[in-house]
């Protein structure tokens, strides 16, 4: 029998199977099924941009293969959406399109890290992320997001634990699970002491579209050129586009580590498709409206959500924003045991906080932002009906 790679056999399996086996359990009593687990677009992208996808899928180029670290003329959209977002000074060379959010997390671990070194995670941890550095035999260094600060990590946590192999700090803001949002100056003390200590700041920005109206620049790492010495954006389209079938994600760094990340993707020759480059190359620009209702519906969603939890006796919100509110729930039991009751039981598919790493039993994730507010005000009686 041949042996596959321990460090593959060890890994986490994951998840979302298991929240669609308890899914499918269910027998429709109480209604429609409501899935709250899987964060994905509830609308669909505006018809323009369909349009576009399917007439740049039907040219010869569309078959071909593109810039290994993406079409120009996305990158070139990013840069300068970027730059008048932040305050930046991007260049269309810092920016490297990926196959989605998941790879360019990928890339720039195998970019920044060797097998044997380590990377610090915030718990609870986004799974994928931990699931790549434990394929990678990359040490994750959980650094701990408490809930009585608002799941916001503290840089002083992670001096503490910082040691010579640790060669990144990953931050996830707005977070994934929990929804938090990390203000600006936390977020610049990051850097500072990723500066200090020669390491990278990695910061995974895929919810960055979803902030609240008014809340204005999400921070200021890249208001100095200093940036390319120490800071890493990762971005998705997935969301804020509405096509996360498409795999589109980047990432934003100095020339010298964009042109490492080129050699891992120029080998793993995985090309996110280039009529969906093309498309949002357009909607990057084009759509800023109809990214802006989307963004206006799904924080109104939060107001509907924070209802939903305060009808249902014994549940609390620790935390919410964004796609995602992080609950604890009020049973004497694990969350997984939790989760599985409410898909199987109440119709109401979530992701249990053990999903996102150790001593996450108390909590359960909720992904709101696929569903209209009719699904998700019935949730209430799905909460009491398993109390």
């Amino acid at each position: 029998m041949i042996a596959a790679n321990p460090l593959l056999v060890a890994t986490d399996v994951p998840p979302i199977p298991a929240a669609q086996a308890w899914a499918r359990a269910y027998d429709g009593r109480l209604g429609p099924l409501v899935n709250l687990a899987q964060a994905v677009p509830g609308t669909a992208p505006p018809r323009e941009l369909l349009d576009r996808l399917a007439a740049a899928a039907a040219t010869p180029a569309a078959a071909t293969y593109g810039a290994i670290t993406g079409d120009a003329a996305l990158r070139e959209a990013l840069a300068a959406d970027v730059n008048a977002l932040y305050g930046a000074d991007v260049e269309p060379g810092e920016v490297a399109i990926t196959a989605g959010c998941n790879q360019a997390f990928f890339v720039t671990m195998m970019a920044l890290a060797r097998a044997g070194d380590a990377v610090m995670l915030p718990t609870p941890w986004y799974f994928n992320h931990k699931m790549t550095l434990d394929m990678l035999g990359i040490r994750a260094v959980p650094l701990p997001a408490r809930a009585q600060n608002g799941f916001v990590p503290d840089v002083e946590d992670a001096r503490a634990l910082l040691a010579d192999d640790v060669r990144a700090i990953v931050l996830v803001t707005p977070n994934n699970p929990t929804g938090a949002t990390y203000p600006a100056a936390t977020l610049e003390a990051f850097r500072r002491l990723a500066a200090e200590r020669g390491i990278a700041l990695v910061v995974d920005e895929t919810y960055r579209d979803f902030l609240p109206e008014g809340a204005g620049r999400p921070h200021a790492l890249f208001e100095d050129a200093s940036w390319r010495e120490s800071v890493v954006q990762l971005y998705s389209f997935s969301k804020s586009y509405a096509v996360p079938g498409h795999r589109l994600g980047s990432v934003i760094a100095g020339a010298g580590l964009v042109g490492e990340i080129a050699k891992v993707l120029d080998c793993v020759q995985i090309c996110p498709p280039r009529a969906a480059q093309a498309a949002i190359a357009w909607a990057v620009g084009a759509t800023a409206d109809w990214r802006a209702a989307t963004r206006s519906a799904i924080n109104r969603r939060i107001v509907v959500f924070r209802d939903v939890v305060a009808a249902a006796p014994g549940w609390e919100i620790s935390a919410i924003g964004a796609y995602f509110a992080y609950v604890r729930h009020p049973f004497d039991a694990t969350g997984e045991a939790v989760a599985e009751r409410l898909a199987r039981e109440a119709g109401v598919v979530t992701l249990p906080g053990a999903f996102f790493g150790p001593g996450q039993d108390r909590h359960i994730r909720f992904a709101f932002a696929n569903v209209d507010d009719a699904a998700l005000a019935v949730v209430a009686e799905r909460l009491r009906h398993i109390a």
